[in-house]
């Protein structure tokens, strides 16, 4: 087995090709799979996201690492496998030419991407070799993470076209069409503003039945009450006579309907879905000072337009018990800045988990080596808790196949998990390290007591 580049008490992390190391590892040894790999899509012109030649090689070398993933994994074990809407097709057959059953898709909606389009009015000027007259100026665009600033369709980098850059904010020259061709398709793109991501929930095959899988193997299930959403009296109520059910009915269509009416009134609120919500900070000189939703709703916060076009709305009833949690554990309905229970006020983004949505993630959760260099890609690490919460059962282990800067590692550990991470990068791998240096500070021990 090869040696870790890197280890502790709860992470160990090898350095190189994941399906070298993956071949290295014995079978059905780790619990869970959480993984945010390449898209194929040549992010930010990075060589480690190319499509390989196109889809079927893509999608070849990309099932070839999750086979070997899907080996280490024990029988009944989940798996969630990052993906962009534009190749997430791609991901999905990888993940079923792997040997991985799905069985959903979370989609994050986040509504804070920047539009990768291409202007076609000013391709076509600059195809022309035409200069395009310059007819104002925009001033005040936000500087991204790599320093460039944004236009509202692409991209550009510093000092271009005659910008101007104080502080992290920019001007910009406006300009028009300089030909009758460039005027007649002047305001059209090609690309959309990205505002959601997916997660493919893989299972690998059981052993058996769900029951047998789990007792002998610990995996099979998915962690139902520790992802519920925070949740009122009104939807236990709706919940008990949703399909005018009564307790004395059993073995319908919809299951020991005796379980199903308990669960209509849990303690800790409403079922997991398959959509959860992020919304985007208020930032002042780069550095988090609010949650925008609770302060004045912002353009493009998929929190804040749900909320809109319900309503606000008062759930019924007294007050939670024990049962139920908030914050971190359960980041429900924080952009209302509401108290758990079943008197929730707010409108329907209530029913979904919400989470606080960071193109750019904050310094605390974006490692750096002492040169200055980052990870372009570092996802939030209060998604990626719920994420593994979801999959992975008391004292499991996660793992990791395409690590990035630890982002898995950091969720596991606070989890009360260990993790098994895997990167080829040597600056990335060198990240990650950076970010598990800092105290971490388990809400699990790890027998999956709660601390």
């Amino acid at each position: 087995m090869t040696a870790p580049y890197w280890e502790d008490d709860a992470v160990a992390l090898y350095l190189g090709d994941c399906l070298d190391v993956l071949r290295t590892l014995p079978d059905a040894s780790v619990d869970a799979v959480v993984t945010d790999p390449p898209a194929g899509i040549s992010f930010m012109g990075r060589d480690w996201d190319g499509d390989l030649g196109g889809r079927g090689r893509w999608i070849a070398w990309h099932a070839d690492r999750l086979a070997e993933a899907v080996r280490v994994l024990k029988p009944g074990g989940h798996a969630l496998v990052w993906a962009l809407p534009r190749t997430s097709h791609w991901t999905a057959m990888a993940v079923e030419d792997a040997g991985l059953e799905i069985r959903d898709c979370v989609t994050h909606l986040f509504g804070s991407g920047f539009p990768k389009s291409h202007d076609v009015g000013k391709a076509i000027d600059k195809a022309a070799g035409a200069e395009r007259p310059v007819i104002g100026v925009a001033a005040d665009f936000a500087q991204d993470g790599a320093g460039r600033r944004t236009d509202g369709s692409h991209l550009v980098p510093h000092g271009h076209q005659g910008g101007h850059g104080y502080g992290d904010r920019w001007s910009a020259p406006v300009t028009a069409p300089a030909t009758e061709e460039a005027a007649r398709w002047d305001g059209w793109g090609t690309a959309l503003k990205p505002a959601a991501e997916h997660w493919w929930l893989a299972r690998r095959p059981l052993a058996g039945t769900v029951a047998a899988n789990v007792l002998e193997h610990g995996t099979g299930a998915l962690n139902i009450d520790g992802c519920r959403t925070a949740a009122g009296q009104d939807y236990r109520d709706k919940c008990a006579s949703v399909v005018g059910l009564d307790s004395n009915r059993n073995g319908d269509a919809y299951g020991d309907w005796p379980g199903a009416r308990t669960d209509s009134a849990h303690q800790a609120g409403r079922w997991p879905t398959n959509v959860v919500l992020s919304h985007p900070p208020i930032m002042v000189d780069g550095e988090v000072v609010g949650d925008a939703c609770a302060s004045g709703c912002v353009d493009g916060c998929p929190v804040a337009e749900l909320d809109r076009q319900s309503g606000i709305t008062t759930s019924l009833g007294g007050s939670r018990g024990a049962g139920g949690q908030h914050g971190a554990y359960s980041p429900i309905n924080a952009q209302h800045d509401l108290k758990p229970g079943f008197g929730d006020t707010g409108g329907a983004s209530r029913f979904f988990p919400t989470f606080r949505y960071e193109a750019k993630a904050p310094a605390s959760e974006r490692p750096k080596l002492p040169d200055g260099t980052a990870w372009p890609t570092v996802k939030p690490v209060a998604l990626m808790r719920w994420l593994v919460r979801l999959v992975t059962p008391p004292n499991g282990v996660v793992l990791d196949p395409f690590a990035g800067t630890g982002t898995t590692a950091e969720a596991a550990v606070t989890e009360g998990f260990r993790a098994l991470l895997i990167e080829r990068d040597p600056q990335a791998a060198e990240l990650i390290k950076t970010r598990l240096a800092k105290p971490i500070a388990p809400v699990l021990d790890f027998e999956g007591e709660r601390t």
